[in-house]
């Protein structure tokens, strides 16, 4: 995993206002905490923050007023729901060598069995615990050939080397489906006119 360095700048200013002014110069309102310390409240650039958020938990190494580097993964993010800006993002600590707990894709890859089979993701996401600096940015799993019926449960899938599974083993991640038929209309509904 690739480290993502982005200047940081320690606010002083708070509430709505404040925040409106900051998303006003392209810039988003964070928080980092963790290790015990007091929060510290940021300005982050908008641009940069948001390209580095494209990857799923990446790690950020933060210069902040050109003073102080820190290492953070993303733990909270707000977008603005219609136009998907950045409103505001919650870092969390992190130190070389510790262990984290984070949330990587599922991706699926091969073709169910015939038969108009269904693929349900029942997880999206697989909670791991990894080191700070080698989080796994996601997990593959093969679905060729799985009937109707087949699932594939969390101490199925292959973790990358380091990453130990932090949710229930025997949690369903994928399943599949059998195809339902549309039913046909019963006689005497839909079709006929009413009085004819």
């Amino acid at each position: 995993m690739s480290e993502v360095k982005i200047a940081a700048e320690t606010r002083t200013e708070f509430g709505k206002g404040a925040a409106r002014r900051i998303r006003r110069e392209d810039k988003v309102p964070g928080v980092l905490y963790g290790h015990g310390s007091d929060p510290l409240h940021l300005t982050f650039p908008g641009h940069d923050l948001l390209l580095a958020l494209r990857t799923p938990n990446v790690l950020i190494a933060l210069d902040i007023d050109g003073k102080t580097n820190e290492l953070a993964i993303p733990k909270a993010v707000q977008r603005d729901p219609l136009k998907g800006f950045l409103e505001h993002v919650d870092l969390q600590l992190v130190q070389r060598g510790e262990t984290v707990t984070v949330e990587i894709p599922v991706l699926t890859e091969g073709e169910l069995a015939a038969g108009g089979n269904l693929l349900e993701h029942v997880l999206g996401t697989l909670t791991v615990e990894a080191e700070a600096t080698h989080i796994p940015e996601s997990v593959t799993v093969s679905v060729e050939g799985l009937a109707a019926g087949a699932s594939i449960l969390a101490k199925d899938i292959t973790l990358p080397k380091g990453a130990k599974l932090a949710v229930d083993e025997d949690a369903v991640v994928i399943q599949v489906l059998a195809a339902q038929a549309e039913e046909a209309p019963a006689e005497g509904e839909g079709g006929e006119a009413a009085g004819a």
